[in-house]
């Protein structure tokens, strides 16, 4: 039994929630996301609160709730204060620009220049040549984008070349010795 989907969401007053099930609309000062709830899940939206619980008849209905109520908030925090990850880019001659068609060209070492195109609702920007930082309101894109950038070159554990999470702790391997 799901312990987080007895919890309801309390909206913030800047919210707007349009509830027609199965889907969920939220509105706020960053933009708009909507989502199809799972049918076992049961959604009251009373007083500036939701309230998630299970349908009868569901085998994984305390599941899908708690699912559901994970994803619903995490709709809210997006669109209220925006997610961000940034990455970090260490290692001789790797650099990161953005062009103004909304393009990022990744020089990683390789023989070509790796271009990778932004989606909407997306932002990227890049302080320094070595740094990126993504934000947007949908939680699941924004890490996504960070996984498939930071996949075109990991950190290895020789020396720690590569794209990787800002704090992220990379274990250095010792060398061969003879």
């Amino acid at each position: 039994m799901s312990r987080i989907a007895k919890c309801p969401i309390i909206i913030p007053s800047d919210i707007n929630v349009q509830l027609d099930l199965p889907i969920i609309s939220i509105q706020g000062k960053y933009g708009q996301l909507s989502r199809v709830i799972n049918k076992s899940v049961n959604i009251e939206y009373l007083n500036n609160k939701i309230c998630f619980s299970p349908r009868s008849g569901f085998s994984d209905g305390w599941a899908q709730a708690g699912t559901a109520r994970a994803l619903v908030n995490s709709m809210i925090i997006g669109v209220s204060k925006q997610f961000i990850k940034k990455l970090q880019l260490s290692g001789v001659g790797y650099r990161v620009s953005i062009t103004s068609d909304n393009i990022i060209n990744l020089s990683l070492g390789y023989s070509h220049v790796i271009k990778y195109y932004i989606p909407q609702g997306i932002k990227i920007d890049n302080p320094s040549p070595t740094e990126i930082v993504i934000r947007g309101i949908d939680k699941q894109l924004v890490g996504q984008i960070a996984a498939n950038l930071r996949s075109y070159r990991k950190p290895e554990p020789y020396k720690g070349k590569g794209i990787r999470y800002l704090n992220e702790v990379v274990r250095i391997k010792e060398a061969k010795k003879k």
